[in-house]
Parts: structure tokens; C-alpha cells; sequence
């Protein structure tokens, strides 16, 4: 049987600490994975689940958006895949009982990780005005009551449809369908906090948003850079990946701020000699100081230029745009300046070009650790300007390759969820559905929180995630939660957000990826969309956690019945009856997706059309694939401070806390740390076991603070820091944002630590 959830809230801030490791995944991870399944799912319910994960005729893992090869391990999944599947799939459970047993001011008290632990939710709950506790409340009185809010709105733009990255192709055409015809383009997602930054380059610069390789373009290059990216914990299975790459000759740089044991060494529990010994995966680790990457590549980018025969003159005659302007930029690059940008030595990038000059076929990967600065976005614009210059886009085993996180979040903005679409999907959406849908840009994320602050926004709708949870400046977000008339949550389990509410609350309980989907039509697929372009179904295979839980297409469906009305012409029961009718419109209305029914119904799916990647063909504003040629920025940092980037730890998924462990950097039984390089923390008067509150300075003059923090001392770079979020939320002001994307600038918090009392 699965163990109860943890009866009390355990301590977060006095951790034992140990050495970092040095390599990832292995037998630990393998008695870490079946612990933590066994725990939540017990024995038999474990076999039957993880041997359906990333399957042909299974279900997508609820975790990340790496893409499965066409030939699949019985076992296709990471360890924190699998910690993603057993807390859906968990015994465990919400009833009325629980919250009758918990008011909200118990329920804001606790952690992420309490919450998170409670298990499925197996009702719909509803917080009147003014009360204590959640209540059970029917469906149907859930609808009326969002008809009613919404009724009662001045402007349709006064709601809010926010979306998280697990919600399927067909609920997010649904919703962003919904909120059109309502009247709003307001739809936030997660995108907004995470690769907003990648898709505002790669739009301007190839002209598509994504990225441009497939998995064997991977298994095919010769040099892969990782920038800011931790695929030992975040994205575990590209490590296979990266393996087989090794093996079919490539070599690998990696550009972080701490030295990663996933990228440092790989034991690939999947074969014996992996589970023993393991693969060495970087080649060149480049230990970049926060934020110095555009001075990185634009240093390369001149030293490229400067080498006879480097440049692929051919692609930047036929297919670019802007060389001279970019290569006039490039050239006057200074090595004093980068070296103090980057923190890395001379020789260090000499050998960075040897490996670029000896490749002809280049990817650079990235996440966050690329598009939470400041500067984000121009630093991406500077890695394509990198890959145009020896024409390493649109040839096989080179390109663009940003990693998604949540699964399906790449999916959910090719189906339109997006506050700025384009006209052209507009005109679709009007032709196929006879409505007019409102042309004016709605908010993002940072900017629906803006509204919620000012009163120019009374209700919100979350489709799944944990919105209070993951977004920035803690208490002004929360205050601007609390000041909403209703806040809706579309989830599976409990989290911050349902204890952060508005004068009235509602939690939706919905099917997980794991759980089989009966509607009147039958049995149901829903599908997603993987990090490179890859649409495929996904089928879950257990019963559902509850008979009170209703699936994401059929809330958003009869939500739509209840507000809109008679009036609306939208066949809103047949879609909830039958997603193949959902798809149907679909493939009228998003480019790609033509003959989407009888496309998934092939094994492994279909790969969307990307006209860099398969043409060379870059649907711009000139036509052609634009250099750029943007200043060159970083974070300056006074004397005595140090640049803080918040991070997950290995036993986290984004907001969602798996536990209080992060093996591969040594800590364990504690999330309140902050990673100081010794020196620095010596300089500081910290010493190792020391506490600090971590205070974030900016020019508005407001003291954010996180208090109660054990430093750490661990190999970062100088003059860096690092701690978990979202504990750190709080330290970035909602206003410090990426230009132009308007991505929170989660990476580069200037932070004093301010000694404390010993915990």
C-alpha cells in the first residue's frame, strides 16, 4: 500500500549537507525512482503506470517536453518523469473531509511541499465571501457561479485565462477559443515566465519561435553547447541523448554558472555499463559568470569573422539579412570587457573557437538559464547570429534548440494560447467559427498581475500550474490574488495558489495525463506537442482518482455552455463528447495540423513543418534570416554583493516539490540554502553553516527579503550565487523584466546577505 501523506510540516532550513557528485542517474536514481512510486502508488499500481510513460499507445509524461525517439526503452522515462507520474497517480486523496478539517488560514501557512503531498482532489470546492473553509460544491453551481462573475464585468477584458504548460492541444484550443469568443485575448501562460524570451528572438530572427532541430539532428552533430541549462534534473532523458551523440563522435560544451553532475558524467540506468561506469559528457566546461553569455558568443562571433574561410559565405549571401551591420558590431568586441563579463579566461574561449572552427555541424541547446536576464532576449538573437555565421541553420545536425520545460507547453501556443496572436490566426479563428475575435493585445503574466493590482482585472482562471507559486515579487502578487472577486483553479492537487485567493474561490478538479478519459463518444485521446516540433496522442490508462472529476475539454466546455449561452453557435457539448471533433477544427484553423485525426493515429505522430529547419526558408519581415546587432549587456555588481539566479533543486518539477533532497548538489532534508563560492563567502564573514537572509536591491528602493537561509559553500562561479525557488520569488520586483519579451528576470537578483540567527 502508499504511505500516508507527511502528517506535519517538516523543517526546510536546516539541511545536512554533503559534497557535491559528479556524475547523474545510476543505481541511485533507479532506487530513488521505485522509493518514491512505491510510496505514492504502491507496487502493482507502480508497474502498471511506468510502463505506459512516453509508450506509442500510452500516455505523455506529465514532467517535460524532451521528445521520445521512433524506438522506445520498456522503460521511457527519468527519474523525475516518474516522480511526476507517481504523485498523479497517487493513492492518496482530497475529500471534503480534508478541507472541512483545514481552513484557508491553515491551508496559507503551509508549504508547497505539504500541500503537494496531500494528494488528488476528488471534488469541487468552493470559498464563499467572507468564509473560513473550502465546501463541497456540485458542478453545475460551479459554472453559474463563473457565468456570474464573469456576467457581472464591465469589459470582458477584466478576466483572465491563464495556462499552464500540462494542458492538452485540444483543452487549449477550447479555452483560448472560450476566452475569444467572450471577448478577451487576456490568455498569460507559463511561456510568459520561462522561453518567451526564445520565441521573441527566434520569431524576429528565423522567423518561427521554436526550435529548429530534431533528435537525430542531435545524434548527428558535432558540437552541442548547453548554455544555462541543467538537463541532470530538469530535462533528464536529453542526457541519453547527449550520450549517443558522444558515441557517434560529437563533442560537448557546456556554459553554466555551477558545474553540473549530469553534464559532467551520465550512468544511463537503462544499459549495465551505464549503471556502473557511465559516459563523460562535457568536454569543455566554460564556468561563466551570471549573465555573460551574450558577451561569450558575440567574442566568438569576432573571432569567427576574423578567420579566413570560417565565415559560410554562401548562406549569408543567399539567406541572411543585416550581415554588415552585425559583423560591423561583432568586430569591435573587446577581450577585456568579455573576460569581465564572462569571468572565464583567455585560453578558456581560444579552445571554445578550436572546437567551433573544427565543426561544421553546430546546435546550441538552452533554458532558462538564457532567458530570465535583463538582456535575454538580445543574448539569444547573438547564439542565432552564431549559428547564421557558418550557416548552421537549416542543415542536418545544426540549429536552434531551446528546451521546454512542462510538457506541452510549446504545444499550448501553436493552438493559440498567446495574448498578441497573430492576424492571420485571428482571420482562421473568425472564418471557421463565425465570430468576430477582439484584435487588441490582452496581458501576459507580469501584466495580469499588474491588472489584479490596479482593479482592472476581477476574475481569474487558471487551466492547471500553480500561478502564485511561480510568478515574481511574492507579496505584491499575492496581494493582487486576494483583491480579485473569484479565482478559479483548474488542478489535480493542492497548491499555494488554492490558499491565495480572491473574495471567492473555486478549485476544478480535472483528470491527469494518467487517467483514463470516458466521454459520451467513448474513450477519449488527447495530444501534445514535444520541444522539437513533434505532435503525438496520449491515452492514460488508469481509472480515474475520482467519479466527481470531470476532464480538462469538458470543464472548459461546459463552462463556455453556462457563460455564453444560447447565443454562442460553437457546438460546445459535441466537443466535449468527442475531442476528434475539437481536432477536426483544429486542422481548419492551425497551419500543420491538416488530417490531424488520421495523423496521430499513426504510431509516434507527426512532425509539424518548420520552414528553417526544412527549407531554408525564414518567414520574416525581410524574408531572409535577420542578423542583429544589439549592444552588449551584463549585470554590473557592487562591491559586497553578490548576482543570485533561483534554481530547482533534483527533487522539484518547476513549483511542483517532490521532496527535500537535491542529490547531485549534496544537500539533503532542506530548501532554504543559498550556494555562495567560498571565497566569496569568507570575503562576506559567511561561513560555511552560517545563516543569512538574502535581500534583493533595486532602483526602486523597496527591501525584498528571504530570511533564514544556510550558506552553503559550493563551487559557483565568482561573484554568483544560487537558491531554490520559488522561496527567491520574492526577491524579484515584478517589474524586472526581459525587453521585449517581458520575461521576469528570475537569473540576475542583485542580493546582500545579511547575517542571522543560527536556526
Amino acid at each position: 500500500m502508499a504511505s500516508k501523506p507527511p502528517a506535519g510540516d517538516p523543517v526546510q532550513d536546516a539541511p545536512q549537507v554533503a559534497e557535491p557528485q559528479h556524475a547523474a542517474a545510476g543505481l541511485p536514481a533507479i532506487g530513488h525512482t521505485l522509493r518514491m512510486a512505491r510510496q505514492q502508488m504502491g507496487v502493482r499500481r507502480t508497474a502498471q503506470t511506468l510502463l505506459q510513460v512516453n509508450q506509442k499507445d500510452g500516455f505523455d509524461c506529465p514532467g517535460c517536453a524532451w521528445p521520445e525517439g521512433d524506438k522506445r526503452h520498456v522503460a521511457e522515462f527519468c527519474e523525475n518523469g516518474a516522480k511526476a507520474v507517481a504523485e498523479e497517480a497517487t493513492l492518496r486523496r482530497v475529500t471534503p473531509d480534508f478541507f472541512a478539517a483545514h481552513t484557508l488560514a491553515d491551508l496559507a501557512n503551509r508549504s508547497g511541499y505539504w500541500l503537494g503531498q496531500q494528494g488528488r482532489i476528488t471534488q469541487p470546492m468552493y470559498l464563499a465571501e467572507d468564509a473560513e473553509r473550502y465546501e463541497a460544491v456540485t458542478w453545475d453551481r460551479a459554472f453559474s457561479i463563473i457565468a456570474e462573475e464573469l456576467g457581472a464585468l464591465s469589459s470582458p477584458d477584466e478576466a483572465l485565462f491563464y495556462t499552464s504548460g500540462r494542458t492538452s492541444n485540444e483543452a487549449a484550443f477550447l479555452l483560448q477559443l472560450f476566452a475569444r469568443e467572450f471577448g478577451t485575448n487576456n490568455l498569460p501562460d507559463c511561456s510568459n515566465m520561462c522561453h518567451e524570451s526564445s520565441g521573441s528572438a527566434l520569431n524576429e530572427t528565423i522567423g518561427i519561435g521554436k526550435g529548429s532541430v530534431s533528435l537525430e539532428d542531435l545524434h548527428q552533430a558535432d558540437l552541442i553547447i548547453v548554455a544555462g541549462q541543467n538537463p541532470g534534473t530538469n530535462h533528464p532523458r536529453m542526457l541519453s541523448a547527449l550520450e549517443k551523440a558522444k558515441g557517434s563522435g560529437a563533442r560537448i560544451v557546456s556554459v553554466n554558472p555551477l558545474p553540473e553532475a549530469g553534464l559532467e558524467r551520465f550512468k544511463n540506468p537503462q544499459t549495465p555499463r551505464g549503471m556502473i561506469k557511465g559516459v563523460p559528457l562535457t568536454d569543455l566546461f566554460l564556468q561563466i559568470r551570471i549573465g555573460g553569455d551574450q558577451a561569450l558568443f558575440r567574442l566568438l562571433n569576432k573571432l569567427v569573422l576574423e578567420t579566413d574561410g570560417a565565415v559560410d559565405t554562401d548562406f549569408v549571401r543567399e539567406h541572411t539579412h543585416g550581415f554588415e551591420e552585425f559583423a560591423a558590431a561583432a568586430r569591435a568586441a573587446d577581450w577585456d570587457d568579455t573576460l569581465a563579463a564572462t569571468g572565464l579566461g583567455r585560453e578558456e574561449i581560444e579552445r571554445a573557437l578550436t572546437m567551433v572552427l573544427e565543426s561544421k555541424r553546430i546546435i546550441v541547446c538552452w533554458a532558462m538559464g538564457l532567458t530570465q536576464h535583463k538582456h535575454s532576449v538580445a543574448t539569444i538573437r547573438e547564439v542565432v547570429n552564431f549559428l547564421l555565421l557558418r550557416g548552421n541553420i537549416g542543415r542536418p545536425g545544426a540549429g536552434v534548440c531551446p528546451v521546454r520545460g512542462h510538457s506541452n507547453v510549446q504545444g499550448d501556443r501553436t493552438m493559440g494560447i498567446f495574448e498578441r496572436p497573430s492576424q492571420a490566426f485571428l482571420d482562421a479563428l473568425e472564418r471557421e467559427f463565425g465570430f468576430a475575435p477582439p484584435r487588441h493585445h490582452g496581458f501576459d503574466v507580469v501584466r495580469s498581475i499588474e491588472a489584479l493590482r490596479d482593479g482592472r482585472a476581477k476574475v481569474f482562471f487558471a487551466m492547471g500550474g500553480n500561478f502564485v507559486g511561480a510568478t515574481p515579487d511574492t507579496e505584491v502578487t499575492e496581494a493582487a490574488m486576494r483583491k480579485a472577486r473569484l479565482t478559479v483553479h483548474v488542478s489535480t492537487k493542492l497548491n499555494r495558489s488554492h490558499a491565495v485567493t480572491g473574495r471567492r474561490a473555486l478549485i476544478l478538479p480535472t483528470l491527469g495525463r494518467t487517467d483514463k478519459d470516458v466521454q459520451a463518444g467513448g474513450r477519449q485521446v488527447v495530444t501534445v506537442e514535444d520541444s522539437m516540433g513533434m505532435v503525438h496522442a496520449s491515452r492514460g490508462n488508469l481509472p480515474p482518482a475520482s467519479p466527481h472529476l470531470l476532464s480538462e475539454p469538458a470543464i472548459v466546455a461546459r463552462m463556455a455552455r453556462a457563460v455564453l449561452g444560447p447565443a454562442s453557435t460553437t457546438p460546445w457539448e459535441e466537443f466535449e463528447k468527442d475531442y476528434g471533433t475539437i481536432r477536426d477544427r483544429i486542422a481548419r484553423v492551425v497551419p500543420g495540423f491538416e488530417d490531424f485525426n488520421e495523423k496521430i493515429a499513426r504510431p509516434g505522430g507527426f512532425t509539424l513543418p518548420h520552414g528553417p529547419r526544412d527549407e531554408r526558408r525564414f518567414p520574416t519581415t525581410t524574408g531572409k534570416a535577420n542578423f542583429t546587432a544589439a549592444p552588449v549587456e551584463y549585470p554590473e555588481v557592487p562591491e559586497g554583493r553578490l548576482l543570485l539566479q533561483t534554481l530547482r533543486s533534483h527533487d522539484q518539477y518547476n513549483t511542483t516539490i517532490y521532496g527535500l533532497d537535491d542529490r547531485y548538489r549534496g544537500i539533503k532534508g532542506g530548501r532554504r540554502v543559498v550556494l555562495v563560492h567560498p571565497e566569496d563567502a569568507r570575503a562576506l564573514g559567511l561561513a560555511d553553516g552560517a545563516y543569512a537572509d538574502l535581500v534583493s536591491e533595486w532602483k526602486d528602493g523597496v527591501e525584498r527579503r528571504a530570511p533564514g537561509f544556510r550558506v552553503v559553500h559550493y563551487p559557483t562561479a565568482r561573484g554568483c550565487a544560487a537558491a531554490y525557488y520559488p522561496e527567491t520569488n520574492v526577491l524579484v520586483p515584478l517589474d524586472s523584466t526581459a525587453d521585449t519579451s517581458n520575461t521576469p528576470a528570475s537569473k540576475s537578483v542583485i542580493v546582500r546577505l545579511e547575517q542571522s540567527p543560527t536556526a
